[in-house]
């Protein structure tokens, strides 16, 4: 189920910490959509925290349609889940690395080309 144990940490509440973890599992290809998720039970003792911490974690990825419940069976990845998640990341990176990388490379007066061609030679480093 689990292939390493993330180190969870005081940068976020660990709830946003656990549906962080089930989020990166689903992108990266470990959980399938239509997939059973890890149950309440299972987060709980692999990481040693309250049950009602990782069910707040759960529900905020039912909330975000992320997964769902099927009534005594457990927790799957909904149809499209991983999709949905590359499609909000990436406008996340847009707005958190491409547009501030413009941003400054219009104060230094460089072309698009230019901050190209500096990703290409870090790339191929």
């Amino acid at each position: 189920m689990f292939l390493l144990k993330p180190i969870l940490d005081e940068s976020l509440p660990i709830f946003q910490q656990i549906a962080q973890i089930i989020r990166n599992d689903i992108v990266e290809g470990h959980l399938k959509e239509e997939e059973k998720a890890p149950s309440e039970n299972e987060l709980s003792n692999f990481y040693n925290i309250n049950r009602a911490t990782v069910r707040k974690g759960l529900q905020t990825l039912v909330d975000e349609e992320i997964i769902y419940k099927k009534r005594g069976i457990g927790m799957f990845v909904v149809k499209g889940a991983k999709t949905k998640l590359l499609n909000e990341r990436k406008k996340q990176y847009k707005k958190e690395y491409i547009l501030p990388l413009l941003e400054e490379a219009k104060r230094l007066d460089m072309s698009v080309d230019a901050v190209l061609e500096l990703i290409k030679e870090e790339e191929n480093k």
